[in-house]
């Protein structure tokens, strides 16, 4: 069976949504990664997007018009590690703290206060994990990621509550949520303010937005107008149509890719 021919378990407002947007003028396409474009796994090294998803959004890559791009949590050393991202597609990374628009881009450059405090951060969450059983740090280049998915229910929120007791009042310092995570950083950006960035520098007319975890909600909540935000999973969210696992993101690019499809070549 084609993937013209698979069944779409897509709601029919959703792909309505769908076929209005693919005939915006300039389409920005930004996609979160980890439970998006992959499903969640405990090692964070091991996640690869879905061949069809990673398929459907290569050939959006191509298409006249259409910008594609990727909006995560992780490094963009990471980020590229295992998404694999088609060349065109623009890169933000850390939740908006690294930008990668082409050959040329600018990386990241703490100043030495920020290098202070980024070491002050590293050690205080050291000292926890060291006493708290599965768990893990990750560093980034402008944080340090406090990561429990391995961790007992009891540890992971033991764990979490003393980072955030002990750095929420640090001036400087800044905190996310996630799944399973918490994020510290020494610069401030978010999701919502790299989808406001990628509209301006790509000048697209609308956006298509899908993410999974709680930062995604900045992002989410920064569309407007013609633009359209997926929630995937069932947590609460402010969008206004959802999807429930990677494997109908994946049935979502291709409905995309093929009504993008049509418009771009005119029939």
């Amino acid at each position: 069976m084609t993937a013209e021919q698979t069944p779409l378990t897509l709601s029919p407002e959703l792909l309505e949504a769908i076929r209005r947007i693919a005939a915006t003028e300039h389409l920005l396409v930004a996609l979160d990664f980890d439970g998006t474009l992959s499903p969640i796994v405990d090692h964070a090294g091991e996640a690869r997007p879905l061949p069809r998803s990673a398929a459907a959004l290569e050939s959006l890559a191509e298409l006249p018009r259409t910008t594609t791009a990727l909006i995560s949590g992780r490094a963009l050393d990471s980020l590229r590690l295992v998404a694999s991202p088609p060349a065109p597609t623009l890169l933000i990374g850390s939740h908006g703290a690294e930008v990668w628009l082409g050959k040329g881009s600018l990386g990241l450059e703490l100043d030495d206060e920020q290098r202070t405090r980024l070491e002050e951060v590293r050690e205080v969450l050291q000292g926890i994990v060291d006493v708290a059983p599965g768990t893990l740090l990750e560093s980034k280049p402008a944080g340090v990621v406090l990561h429990t998915r391995l961790a007992d229910d009891d540890v992971a929120e033991d764990a979490v509550e003393a980072a955030t007791r002990t750095l929420r009042d640090v001036p400087g310092v800044y905190l996310k949520t996630g799944k399973r995570v918490l994020e510290t950083s020494v610069v401030h950006a978010s999701k919502g303010e790299a989808v406001e960035f990628l509209r301006q520098a790509t000048g697209a007319t609308a956006i298509l937005f899908a993410g999974d975890d709680v930062t995604d909600e900045d992002a989410l909540g920064r569309l407007m107008g013609d633009d359209v935000g997926i929630k995937v999973g069932l947590d609460f969210t402010q969008a206004p149509y959802r999807v429930e696992a990677p494997g109908q993101v994946s049935e979502l690019l291709e409905a995309l890719l093929r009504e993008r499809r049509r418009v771009t070549s005119g029939t």
